[in-house]
């Protein structure tokens, strides 16, 4: 069977790769976004991470008036029930599992890759990496919501995952109640997810940014 990947912006470590973080950027972005991050991370030059940066297609998205632009998934609307396209965004997963399955072919142990998303990002790596039938070593989930919650299906590997959720104080895009809502969600269904909340709306911030090396340097080390 032959499978079409999402295009992605590929980072190659100076040493040979035994470990790959897969980072979704947000709406109306692309794979460029976080990839302009790294230098700022400051890890270890000779820490064995392949960054892997996808790129959304571009399709029509309502609450932009129907505007064609880099998008995971259609948002019908912002409120806090977000009606979105599910269907849009469980095939976005499956081509974030479908990376998965690539790194480990090129030899990366799966309990050796990161899965990393900002906002609808976020939303599609919650459902991939929850519901990805190997061991992954994290989850990290930035200013983002949990929108499949009630309908996924979690994988019993994955129940011990390592899950960072991150998320700006001041956010009017994804507003905290949202990324609280995720957290609580995880928690009912058995995680322990970590919470972390920064004075900043919808962004990244210096002090998180610290944060995620931290958090990557634990999990990837």
């Amino acid at each position: 069977m032959n499978i079409t990947y999402l295009p992605c912006v590929e980072v190659e470590p100076t040493v040979e790769a035994t470990a790959s973080v897969i980072w979704l950027h947000g709406l109306g972005s692309n794979g460029h976004d976080f990839e302009a991050l790294l230098p700022e991370l400051q890890l270890p030059t000779d820490m064995p991470i392949r960054f892997i940066f996808p790129h959304a297609a571009s399709i029509p998205v309502t609450i932009n008036g129907g505007a064609v632009m880099p998008a995971w998934y259609d948002i019908i609307s912002l409120d806090v029930a977000r009606k979105l396209n599910i269907g849009q965004l469980i095939d976005s997963a499956q081509g974030v599992m479908n990376l998965i399955d690539r790194e480990i072919n090129r030899g990366i142990a799966s309990e050796r890759i990161i899965l990393a998303g900002f906002s609808q990002g976020g939303a599609v790596v919650y459902h991939a990496a929850l519901s990805y039938s190997k061991p992954l070593a994290g989850l990290l989930a930035l200013s983002t919501y949990f929108p499949t919650a009630n309908i996924i299906q979690y994988s019993e590997s994955n129940r011990q995952l390592p899950i960072e959720i991150m998320h700006g104080r001041y956010d009017p895009v994804v507003v905290p109640k949202l990324g609280e809502m995720a957290r609580d969600d995880l928690i009912a269904a058995g995680y322990q997810p970590q919470w972390r909340i920064y004075s900043m709306e919808h962004q990244v911030c210096m002090p998180q940014i610290k944060d995620i090396a931290q958090w990557i340097r634990a999990r990837l080390g």
